[in-house]
């Protein structure tokens, strides 16, 4: 089957960054699925594999954890999916991943791709939604308020991928008062047409920006970039006991700065499931549904911004670029072999 991996982690200008390659067909066992990949999504975590893991002994190292497609065969204990299912999943950072034809995935962490969606427009969805929905609902418990804290949460990077789903969550789900950042005109109007109530600019101090708002001290930050640039705007701008999130790896992160207030930090990664084989591992098959469920109600929109064809190495080559410039704003989707 075609694929695309690399055998030594480095810069994506390296012109064995990533390879075109041919590996043979997986097969299902246990609860998993063989899917047909129809498309896939990039994500800033693929950047961060592809410059730092190396493969194990002489295999190749394929990416990918965001996918769309068919189901053409299971393992002998699947009991959700039946072959022909249309699915869509982000997978598990422990297994190969979706950048080949034919890919392995655990029945638990899948679910039914929204009937209203292409396959790229799928691919989009499921590592950010997951991410993006476990934050504010399973970290954040957004439902617990902060007391005395402003019913808001002021989210760090809105148009990022992560960003432009977590604010369409945030407003259709919650009644928080939904404040983004966002630094570039183009930005700035694609997260007001994703619903967030308030814009600021992340290239300015936040602190000083949210308090013009005249909502009050926000009882939750999630912050998906950058964190450790904004560091004490947020501890500043949060409320006493609020709650912060963050998903991205800061350098320098002062958790000293938030005692004063008793704030707790938490972290996401949506990978911690399947790593561990939690208990609740099944609940990202549940959310995946929801969102699948919330997207053909019409209340929640694919973040898809870019296409491309086909799922080779050049393409994702200018993919992974594009994610690393820190210039994209949505989802990148490539499709098809």
């Amino acid at each position: 089957m075609k694929a695309v991996g690399y055998k030594v982690p480095g810069p994506i200008d390296a012109d064995a960054s990533l390879v075109d390659i041919a590996l043979p067909e997986p097969r299902p066992a246990g609860r998993d699925l063989l899917v047909e990949v129809k498309a896939i999504s990039v994500n800033p975590v693929d950047t961060k594999v592809r410059r730092s893991a190396s493969p194990q002994g002489d295999d190749w190292k394929v990416l990918g954890w965001d996918a769309a497609g068919v189901v053409r065969a299971v393992g002998s204990e699947v009991t959700l999916f039946q072959p022909g299912d249309a699915v869509f999943y982000a997978g598990s950072i422990t297994r190969p991943g979706a950048n080949a034809e034919l890919h392995l995935v655990d029945e638990r962490i899948v679910g039914h791709k929204p009937a209203s969606l292409d396959w790229a427009e799928a691919a989009a969805l499921p590592l950010t939604a997951l991410t993006a929905w476990e934050a504010l609902f399973d970290r954040l418990d957004v439902a617990k308020p902060a007391p005395g804290a402003a019913r808001a949460i002021l989210i760090v990077g809105g148009a990022g991928g992560v960003g432009s789903i977590a604010v369409q969550i945030a407003r259709q789900l919650t009644d928080l008062a939904v404040i983004a950042t966002a630094s570039r005109p183009e930005t700035q109007a694609w997260v007001k047409a994703l619903g967030a109530h308030h814009v600021i600019d992340h290239s300015k101090p936040l602190a000083p920006q949210v308090e013009a708002l005249g909502v009050g001290a926000p009882a939750f930050v999630f912050s998906t970039t950058h964190t450790g640039a904004h560091v004490a705007d947020i501890a500043e701008l949060i409320a006493p006991q609020g709650r912060v999130c963050l998903i991205d790896d800061p350098k320098g992160f002062d958790i000293m700065l938030f005692k004063r207030k008793a704030v707790s930090i938490h972290h996401e990664l949506m990978f911690t499931r399947s790593i561990f084989h939690t208990p609740d591992m099944g609940e990202q098959g549940r959310i995946l549904n929801d969102v699948g469920r919330l997207v053909d109600e019409g209340r929640l929109r694919s973040t898809l911004t870019e296409r491309r064809s086909p799922i080779n190495a050049a393409n994702l080559k200018q993919a992974h670029a594009l994610l690393e410039s820190e210039k994209a704003r949505g989802k990148i989707v490539l499709e098809g072999f």
